[in-house]
């Protein structure tokens, strides 16, 4: 009965007990915060991996075949960037160099002074002219005096022989002696002018130890420090220069190229050229054929052609190995043909099956596979008859993996 009593006593509701707590909203705070992250962890997954990752491209324009323009490469070939007027700078007579004023890649004037040479044998040759001209001076002026007195003696003697106060004799040998110091007189100013001479050959001589800049151009070799020997003749020894130091005139920058004989008569003067130097393969350099050298090499059965640039740059320098494309004649508007296409880079195309296509890139960044029908090789360019417009953005070497459609982006924009 206890029992029961207790039990009882336990399942009464107690009236006096107060109301429990309500519950807190830090749990439900909590709660939405970690929903909120799971849905940003999930878009982010599907940005990385729902969507399609764009391809990493290469671009370039195609261009119009316009008319009045030179389009296609004839023929290419191989040579080198030569100067027309160079020169090693040495000077007339052999002497020991005193003063080098030069450096490689310095500029100089026509005129400028290169380099001097020790002056002490050539400034002791016209002491030694100037002093014979002032020795043949004074004779001719001795000379004057003395045919002066002369003259007077003569005159004065004339009037007495006249008179018949003196003897004819006497005025005989009067006019005698005034005859030969005329002709004394005449001798010794021939002297004093072969003595002005000489100063005149003496100072070229002390002027030839000074050695001059024949144009204007730069230095591209300095030959001779002072101490050297120098000399216009070459020595038979290794002590002796023959040259200060060797200058190019940059203005007279062109490019030789050796054409096989069998493409020879693609080439004809004023022909329209695209020089590409080897240094700088993405430079295109306009220019035209000077002049087709009128002798054949036997040993390489080829024909030297002169072709001059239309820029002039300091990056073009001599013996720089240059590429020519020979380009056909520019022709008249209205002789055009119909359909020329458009150029577009070689390394935008890529054969798949069979067959010629390249991806243009539209508007949303996407490409769009298109067919193409080529025409003849144009340089590094390839003329394209269908397939392609003028303006159009195609990609380079386009990837395996490039297709209908597929998103691409730009290399520049990635390297940002």
């Amino acid at each position: 009965m206890n029992t029961s009593a207790e039990l009882l006593k336990e399942l009464r509701i107690d009236r006096k007990a107060p109301p429990p707590a309500p519950r807190s909203r830090r749990g439900l705070w909590i709660g939405l915060a970690v929903l909120v992250v799971l849905l940003l962890l999930a878009f982010a997954a599907w940005a990385m991996f729902g969507r399609d990752k764009a391809i990493e491209v290469r671009t370039a324009p195609t261009a119009a075949i316009g008319a009045g323009t030179a389009s296609a490469s004839v023929l290419d070939a191989s040579g080198y960037v030569v100067a027309r007027r160079m020169a090693t700078v040495s000077a007339k007579i052999t002497g020991k160099v005193k003063e080098v004023m030069i450096e490689e890649g310095q500029r100089v004037e026509a005129g400028q002074v290169m380099a001097t040479l020790d002056p002490i044998d050539a400034d002791a040759s016209r002491s030694l002219a100037s002093a014979q001209l002032g020795a043949a001076q004074s004779q001719a002026s001795s000379v004057q005096a003395q045919l002066r007195e002369a003259e007077a003696n003569a005159a004065r003697l004339s009037k007495l022989v006249a008179q018949q106060l003196v003897s004819r004799a006497q005025y005989d040998q009067a006019v005698a002696q005034r005859d030969s110091l005329r002709a004394q007189l005449v001798t010794a100013q021939r002297n004093a002018g072969v003595a002005s001479r000489q100063l005149d050959i003496a100072g070229n001589g002390v002027d030839n130890t000074v050695v001059r800049a024949p144009f204007a151009g730069v230095v591209i070799a300095k030959a001779a420090q002072p101490g050297e020997i120098i000399s216009p003749l070459s020595a038979g020894g290794g002590f002796t220069r023959t040259g200060i130091g060797t200058i190019v005139d940059m203005d007279s920058l062109e490019v030789e190229v050796e054409v096989g004989e069998q493409f020879i008569g693609r080439v004809q003067p004023k022909m329209p050229i695209e020089a590409t130097l080897n240094a700088y393969q993405e430079w295109k350099i306009p220019g035209e054929v000077i002049a087709i050298i009128p002798t054949a090499d036997r040993s390489k059965a080829t024909v030297k052609v002169r072709v001059a640039l239309n820029v002039k740059d300091p990056r073009i320098v001599p013996d720089m190995g240059v590429k020519v494309s020979f380009l056909e004649a520019a022709k008249p508007a209205g002789t055009q043909q119909q359909n020329q296409g458009v150029r577009a880079p070689a390394a935008a195309i890529s054969n798949r099956d069979g067959k010629d296509y390249a991806f243009v890139v539209g508007d949303e960044d996407t490409v769009e596979q298109r067919e193409l029908r080529l025409g003849r090789e144009m340089g590094d360019d390839r003329q394209v008859l269908q397939g392609l417009s003028a303006g159009e953005s195609v990609v380079l070497d386009p990837p395996a993996e490039l297709k209908e459609g597929s998103k691409v982006k730009m290399a520049e924009e990635a390297a940002e």
